[in-house]
């Protein structure tokens, strides 16, 4: 990225809300480009995985040859968000998934897969984000996961509000670790588009060497 252009963000591109995505990242000055192949995710100065059905992306990325390279380059350092089905497949570890479930990996979280999906099916609460300036974000849970337990180096941003009257009370909703930004919602549905710009900022600044 050169200095002062718009950065690259790829969205993965192989099933699930890309458009919406895309949109959103318009929306916060970002170019945003659907990401199918390998040649297409080496021109990215960071990358969505958006929500979806996690196993069907998994599946997807092996037939076109990208789960490694997107291993790869998560593991070298590239500016990786995952919303709903991404931050499972960007979980090290999951729980309630079927058995032997590869993931792409790289945060030190463990997931719990479907977790809203299979107690309340769907589900919306305000959020006290205080990385993001303005009001609490509205955030929509749609079959998503929330995040059992993090590591040390995990940064939790967000929880449901633990007086909420429902299972999911207290439990992590987004969390960043380095260059690894995950939400269990859909910010990209609400037309909110404050986590994408942080995401954004976060991909400048790891871009200029902070």
């Amino acid at each position: 990225m050169s200095g002062g252009s718009s950065p690259r963000i790829g969205v993965l591109a192989l099933q699930g809300d890309v458009r919406e995505h895309l949109r959103a990242l318009e929306a916060v000055g970002a170019h945003g480009i659907p990401v199918r192949r390998t040649t297409e995710l080496a021109g990215c100065d960071g990358l969505i995985l958006p929500g979806g059905e996690s196993t069907t992306i998994v599946k997807l990325a092996t037939a076109f040859d990208l789960l490694e390279p997107l291993r790869s380059a998560i593991k070298e350092g590239l500016p990786t968000y995952g919303s709903c089905a991404g931050m499972i497949l960007l979980a090290d570890r999951l729980v309630d998934a079927s058995p032997g479930q590869p993931t792409i990996g790289g945060l030190d979280v463990t997931v719990r897969r479907n977790a809203f999906g299979r107690q309340v099916d769907s589900f919306e609460t305000d959020l006290e984000f205080p990385v993001l300036p303005g009001p609490p974000m509205h955030a929509v849970f749609i079959r998503a996961p929330w995040v059992e337990s993090a590591g040390p180096e995990v940064h939790v941003l967000a929880r449901v509000d633990a007086a909420a009257h429902s299972p999911a009370a207290g439990k992590i909703v987004a969390a960043r670790q380095g260059h690894l930004l995950a939400t269990s919602f859909h910010p990209e549905l609400t037309g909110d588009a404050r986590v994408h710009a942080l995401f954004v900022e976060m991909v400048q600044h790891i871009s200029e060497g902070g």
